[in-house]
């Protein structure tokens, strides 16, 4: 096989890996917030519904938590398998961000997380609630240290090239990229609305079925709640990516998700399949206006600009960063109006009893991570050919392999990561119908119900 198709395979081995794992960051980490409001609330009130949550979302938590550190593993062993030119050329940069990461984020994961899972009834709440802090910590450490790698990749800076190696000339700089704030920023906002849909849609399939009533609706106020604050603040952020980073260093991205291939179109492409070695759209579906509009030229005279701009060796790939931002941006649209449809509802005093609101969230509980899944996407098949954007190229970044053993290797992380996908998902079904722990009856939240048997002996004694 050629050279070409050892890149492509490659890049698609790095794209299972990288969606595999992006999966439970975006879930785990929102989860990790909603885990330290269950508990505080819990200090607070004493009521023993936001215990139960607590521990009915640690089960999930944990769960996620464990798939999403075993497939990060596996990302950093292909950075010398199967991009070993990668490696040895962004070494310099890349591997300490990564060793950050290790010594904060896992680090401080470690020391904490035995405490969250095991130390409920066996250590004090305020130990408990602070291992929670600590642990959620290290997930938004963990995202930030990836995002500052990812970032640098995309926005390279403080750096100098010794002998076709990156050398950091300014740490600062490296980390502190132009990229970096913004992405950071709407990529935590992404995790915590994604964590906030998945908590919605079982605290409404609970509502549905009319079980733990309790735990429900509490979840679902609060998920929605949140949602329908942290949405607008998302959909503001992604619009400043686009004009802070994307626009400014990255315009061959914008023309793509844009989907035009002339300078022509004052609309919104909303649907199109394009011929990419054609230069040119098979099929358009344009709303009128929209594309000016959103250029803040509301005549409508502003023209979206096209890929022909770009020479054809540097295009990215249209289908993937075209349909990539609008699984993103779609997505969004669905969960904003589900969100403000909850406000609505809340106003009304409808929240928990309107069935056909239950059910359009029970059905929008994965779109928070299709969304995330679609923004990297866009990120980097948007940023190709380039893997160092302007400075090295992905082609020129492979390790020089047999692309059979490539082959093998991508069916076989197919084969398994689609089983532990199945399995993650049985496990949180199973949890769910499970339910959490403790009665179902109305007086349940107004009732202590200690976990440990050295906790009703203490209380007993007193």
């Amino acid at each position: 096989m050629s050279q070409s198709a050892l890149v492509e395979l490659s890049r698609w081995q790095w794209a299972l890996t990288a969606s595999f794992h992006m999966t439970f960051p975006a879930v785990t980490v929102g989860t990790s917030v909603f885990l330290i409001v269950c508990y505080g609330a819990y200090m607070r009130t004493k009521q023993a519904v936001y215990l139960r949550m607590f521990r009915f979302w640690r089960r999930i938590f944990g769960i996620g938590f464990a798939l999403g550190v075993v497939s990060g593993i596996v990302l950093t062993f292909e950075f010398g398998l199967n991009w070993g030119r990668f490696a040895h050329d962004v070494g310099p940069i890349v591997g300490p961000i990564v060793g950050m990461e290790v010594v904060t984020a896992f680090f401080l994961e470690a020391a904490f997380l035995g405490l969250l899972v095991y130390g409920d009834g066996r250590v004090s709440q305020r130990v408990m609630l602070l291992s929670a802090c600590m642990v959620c910590l290290g997930t938004i450490l963990s995202v930030t240290w990836i995002l500052a790698a990812n970032s640098w990749m995309q926005t390279p800076a403080g750096y100098v090239l010794t002998n076709g190696q990156f050398q950091p000339a300014n740490w600062w700089h490296v980390i502190f990229n132009p990229s970096f704030g913004w992405r950071v920023a709407h990529m935590l906002a992404g995790v915590l609305v994604s964590a906030a849909f998945m908590i919605a849609g079982i605290s409404a399939w609970y509502l549905i079925k009319d079980r733990h009533l309790e735990v429900a609706r509490r979840g679902l106020s609060i998920a929605i709640g949140s949602a329908a604050i942290l949405l607008p603040v998302q959909m503001y952020l992604g619009d400043t990516v686009a004009v802070q980073y994307i626009e400014k260093y990255q315009m061959p991205k914008l023309e793509a998700l844009e989907g035009n291939w002339t300078s022509t179109n004052t609309g919104w492409i909303a649907v199109v399949i394009p011929d990419q070695p054609a230069a040119k759209n098979d099929l358009t579906v344009t709303i009128p206006w929209l594309g000016s509009a959103i250029a803040n030229d509301w005549t409508g005279r502003t023209p979206t600009p096209g890929l022909l701009l770009t020479p054809p060796a540097l295009r990215p790939n249209v289908l993937a960063t075209f349909y990539g931002f609008r699984v993103m941006f779609y997505g969004s649209l669905v969960m904003f109006a589900a969100a403000m449809m909850g406000v609505v509802l809340r106003l009304r005093g409808r929240l928990y009893t309107a069935r056909w609101f239950h059910r359009l969230v029970l059905v929008s509980l994965p779109m928070g991570v299709l969304a995330i899944i679609g923004g990297w996407v866009l990120a980097e098949t948007g940023r190709q050919p380039w893997i160092v954007y302007g400075k090295l190229l992905t082609a020129d970044a492979v390790s020089p392999l047999h692309t059979w053993p490539v082959v093998g290797s991508l069916s076989l992380f197919t084969v398994v990561y689609g089983s532990l996908v199945g399995a993650y998902i049985y496990y949180v079904v199973r949890v769910v119908r499970q339910g959490p722990e403790g009665a179902e009856d109305p007086d349940a939240g107004r009732v202590l119900v200690p976990s440990h048997p050295a906790v009703a002996g203490r209380r007993e004694a007193t």
